[in-house]
Order: C-alpha cells, then structure tokens, then sequence
C-alpha cells in the first residue's frame, strides 16, 4: 500500500489502485481529524460516543481529501452480517441504507463508506463492467461469507466475473496478535473445511486467526486472483489505526471508503 497526505489527513491506498484513473479511495488513518480523546482525532464511527458535530467534520475531511461530494456517500448500519446492498444513491433523510455489512455500485461518484477498528476492509473493483464494492469482516463476517457476499452481489446485479475483479485486503488486526476462543476455530473449521494456515497455535496451545490468510482463501476459492493484501495489523499500530482490541474497546472507527471515478 501507498501512504499517503491529504492535508493534515493520512490515508493509504493499494498499489493497484494508487492511480485514481478509474477508482477513487482511501483506508484512513486516525490523524488529522477533530475529535477528542480516547476518539482522537479522525473517528468516523457515530454510535462510540464521540462528539456528533466532530465526527460530521471528520467525515467532510476524509471526502474533501478525496475530492468526492460527501452528499452522495452512502454507508450501512453495519451488524457483523453476510448481507450487501445494491446501492444507486443515499436514500433522503436517511443515515443508513439498511443493516448490512456489503455494498457495491456501478454509479459513478458515489461513495461507500464503512467504519472499521480491527476487522477487515475489504475492497473489489471490476474494470470491466466499472463496478465497485466493500465489505466488513471480523471473524463472524469471514466465516460467514461477508466477502463472498459482496462479490456475489456484483456478478448478480452488474454481470461481474470473479476472473476480472480485483480485491484489496486492508489494515485489520494481524494473525499474531488476533486471539481467539475455540469457538472461532470450530467456525473456521466449519466454514472453510480446515484451519491450516488459518489458525495458528502459541507454545501455550492458545489460538490465533489469520483473517488476512482467510479472506484471501475465500475470494481465491471463488474465482478471484488479482488480490493485494496490505499487510498492516491495526493492534500493533494505534498510533495510525483504532484497535478495538488493544484499547480495551475505547477507541473510534477508521474508515473506508471507495467510489468509481466520474469521466
């Protein structure tokens, strides 16, 4: 990925992508944003108790440093689901579109938005039928298809082919320092039919998810194989990214956000 500067703003973005000519998007970090501690500064999440007016600002940043039109953006209320909405334009008067943890479009200029402080981004962008989706997964979202999901959406509404789209995997909580009850690993097991290379054992026998390793396995399995994984683990960098988990659940939500350029 490509760390880049919007001002006082930073954001990243994948390599594939870094050129902007036919896809808009940014993984922002937590800097240059307004609000307070423990959300300092750039939260983007509306429901952590943050101050509403800052995270309203912080959201007219992170368009403005993409230079898309924060009227048009669209976002979910998102559940931990395997759901994805088919999105033309916001709905009037309405904050979410629906309870979901998908979205994609094949509308120029119109932004998805999802908020994010460990669990995985997960981008797609379809050059050939110009279509773009986002996905959220933790290990609920990932042993329930939320990827998938979204992938399927795409095919489904805009005639996408898994062969043609490209998929980022973004900044979430990495495999060394993602710990998980038996529970997760009997999930894993369940859903994708093995846990190698997927749950790794500590020397006290105590277990660690690869949600990187197995969201890539799910969109490799159905077809996809332009995949970029950023390879940077939110736990281990709270001075750039919120962690749920290393901050004891007091902290704000990065964001994400993806948009088909306007010719």
């Amino acid at each position: 990925m490509q760390r880049c500067n919007g001002g006082e703003l930073v954001y990243y973005q994948f390599d594939q992508w870094a050129s902007g000519e036919h896809i808009i998007h940014g993984i922002f970090t937590r800097m240059g944003g307004v609000s307070a501690a423990p959300w300092q500064t750039l939260n983007l999440g509306g429901t952590v108790g943050d101050d509403p007016a800052a995270v309203r600002e912080n959201h007219r940043r992170a368009y403005a440093a993409l230079d898309l039109d924060a009227a048009r953006a669209c976002t979910v209320w998102q559940v931990h689901s395997a759901d994805t909405v088919v999105v033309q334009q916001p709905v009037p008067n309405r904050r979410w579109l629906a309870r979901a943890d998908g979205m994609v479009t094949d509308q120029p200029g119109v932004p998805l938005m999802m908020r994010f402080a460990d669990c995985t981004p997960i981008l797609l962008f379809d050059p050939v039928q110009h279509a773009v989706g986002i996905a959220h997964a933790g290990w609920r979202g990932t042993v329930t298809g939320a990827a998938i999901s979204t992938l399927e959406a795409m095919c489904a509404a805009f005639g996408s082919r898994p062969q043609d789209i490209q998929a980022g995997i973004g900044p979430s909580i990495g495999p060394e320092r993602y710990q998980v009850g038996e529970e997760v690993v009997e999930a894993v097991q369940a859903y994708f039919g093995q846990t190698a290379g997927l749950i790794n054992r500590a020397e006290d026998g105590s277990a660690y998810l690869d949600l990187w390793a197995a969201n890539r396995l799910a969109l490799t399995r159905s077809g996809v194989t332009q995949i970029e994984v950023a390879g940077i683990c939110t736990a281990s960098h709270t001075d750039e990214f919120y962690s749920h988990r290393a901050e004891n659940g007091q902290t704000g939500r990065f964001g994400a956000v993806v948009a088909l350029a306007e010719s």
